[in-house]
């Protein structure tokens, strides 16, 4: 597995000084990016071959989130390259060599030009060097939409919700959506399903759907097309 060690800083969390999700999936997010760029298969080699890694789907488990200071250590490992597909696995542990938390995840190679999904290239698959997926309970990517979803007032996509692809990072996607769950709300699982791309000006339609320790957000077009479904579980606090 592919690590780094780190250390959770002020600006990572919340009022009660636990690591937020927003700064967990950045953890994960940072992982896998520091893992191509040390390969030399990152962000200018993507551009240079007209690709983009673009992600499908998340599942998050969280077991606890760590205090401010904490020392931590991040990994991230490929388990799975098939046709236009990567598969890869991620997890923060502590100093004692303990889950914090695991994910799933789930990206889609891109040819930039076409818009189209497109092979992994053989360097990729003899660089990335694959490992059996962690051990967890892997749920579905396909999220159910419950009946019976409130609209929420639209959100327009500003320039600080992008990324180096110039879409909203996945990331940014979840941040909304999390804004919509009740005051105190305890996340154990975060599931993502990413239908389509948002770019600058685009409009959000948020659609809140909460079965009370289960709450599905979609955040839509305007045509009710999904860009996003995500699904939060766990209501207890810790």
């Amino acid at each position: 597995m592919y690590t780094f060690e780190s250390r959770i800083r002020y600006s990572e969390v919340d009022s009660e000084g636990k690591l937020t999700m927003a700064a967990l999936i950045n953890y994960f997010q940072d992982c896998s990016t520091f893992q191509s760029e040390d390969l030399e298969l990152g962000i200018s080699y993507l551009k240079e071959t007209h690709l983009v890694w673009v992600l499908c789907s998340w599942q998050i488990v969280v077991e606890r989130y760590p205090k401010l200071g904490e020392k931590i250590t991040v990994g991230t490992q490929p388990y799975d390259l098939k046709g236009f597909l990567g598969y890869r696995n991620f997890a923060m542990l502590d100093e004692r060599g303990d889950y914090i938390a695991r994910a799933n995840s789930l990206w889609s190679l891109l040819d930039t030009g076409t818009g189209k999904p497109t092979a992994v290239p053989e360097i990729m698959v003899e660089r990335y060097t694959r490992a059996p997926r962690l051990e967890m309970d892997y749920s579905s990517r396909k999220i159910a939409v419950p009946e019976g979803g409130v609209e929420q007032e639209t959100l327009t996509v500003k320039k600080h919700h992008l990324d180096t692809n110039h879409h909203v990072n996945n990331q940014q996607f979840l941040d909304m959506a999390m804004d919509f769950l009740p005051e105190g709300f305890y996340i154990r699982q975060v599931r993502a399903e990413y239908k389509k791309q948002a770019f600058l000006h685009d409009v959000l339609v948020p659609v809140v759907a909460d079965s009370g320790d289960r709450i599905v957000v979609k955040l839509a077009d305007e045509n009710g097309a999904a860009y996003v479904i995500a699904e939060f579980s766990g209501r207890e606090r810790a």
